[in-house]
């Protein structure tokens, strides 16, 4: 872990990282990509020290209060977390200034911030996106070996949604060769409908690969799964898109599950959702009708 002080904290659209760099070690993470330009080891995290100056200052500029989004690079609820609170402490400013936050993790600390979460969701909008792989414990162990399994993410789905936050989950990556099967997705989807998630963010079985994510990625597979890496190569070359060989036939049953438990499934609308600020209990405008 190091410090660094950082020029900005929001993106164009709202988006922050106080963290640049994961522990979780997924197998497939995208972000180890070169193309992200990290400068560090990716397992050195890069804690941004004036992120929460940065984004109060942020939150005061603005003239119209919006979500917030965290997580797309780098997972807000890393352990390193537990004891700094920087995440924590930017849920707090999101709340004391009235705006919406939509997160994503893998990790169960989130709950540890629940109470936060549900003020925030009392004024506007506070969404937990959450992402399933697989239902198998012990593969999920493999390629995601530094975070909580499917089986307690599935539970703490259920448990935000019993206390009134709504929940989205990535199905994604789906891993040719390894988690590509009907059963596993059948296993994952039926987590879904029970934990009653408002929507699910699917972009075809498969996963992506370029320089940087692909040699760590080929790295594990010949740790873990001998001569498997031989079969990527062979079937999929350098290609950045790698989709399962069942791609159509699953997609197939994501869609139609979705669609038959009333769950969002279109990819735009999820979207829209998640950066659609809502203001609840706002006041009405009175019309001559109401004065009458």
């Amino acid at each position: 872990m190091h410090y660094v002080q950082a020029k900005g904290i929001l993106s164009a659209t709202n988006g922050m990282n106080l963290y640049r760099g994961c522990t979780h070690g997924c197998i497939y993470c995208d972000s180890r990509s070169k193309c992200y330009q990290m400068a560090h080891d990716f397992e050195d995290i890069e804690v941004k020290e004036n992120a929460l100056d940065l984004l109060e200052a942020a939150l005061r500029r603005k003239r119209k209060r919006c979500m917030i989004g965290t997580g797309a690079m780098s997972d807000p609820y890393m352990p390193l977390e537990k004891r700094l609170e920087y995440t924590r402490r930017a849920l707090l400013l999101i709340e004391q200034y009235g705006f919406g936050i939509a997160l994503q993790t893998k990790s169960d600390l989130v709950l540890r911030d629940l109470e936060i979460l549900k003020r925030i969701n009392g004024k506007t909008k506070a969404v937990v996106q959450i992402t399933l792989t697989t239902a198998d414990e012990e593969l999920c162990r493999i390629i995601e070996p530094n975070v909580c399994t499917t089986k307690r993410r599935f539970e703490v789905l259920k448990t935000l949604h019993d206390e009134g936050i709504p929940t989205v989950v990535w199905l994604c990556p789906i891993l040719p060769y390894l988690n590509d099967t009907e059963d596993n997705i059948k296993r994952l989807l039926e987590m879904c409908v029970e934990a009653k998630v408002r929507g699910i963010l699917c972009f075809g079985m498969g996963l992506t690969l370029r320089e940087g994510n692909r040699e760590f990625f080929y790295e594990q597979l010949d740790r873990h799964f001998p001569m498997l890496k031989q079969c990527y190569i062979r079937n999929y070359g350098n290609q950045y898109v790698v989709n399962s060989p069942h791609d159509a036939e699953l997609m197939r049953l994501f869609h139609r599950t979705c669609e038959a438990n009333g769950i969002l499934h279109n990819n735009d609308e999820i979207f829209d959702y998640l950066h659609r600020f809502e203001e609840k209990n706002a006041p009405q405008q009175l019309t001559l009708w109401d004065m009458n």
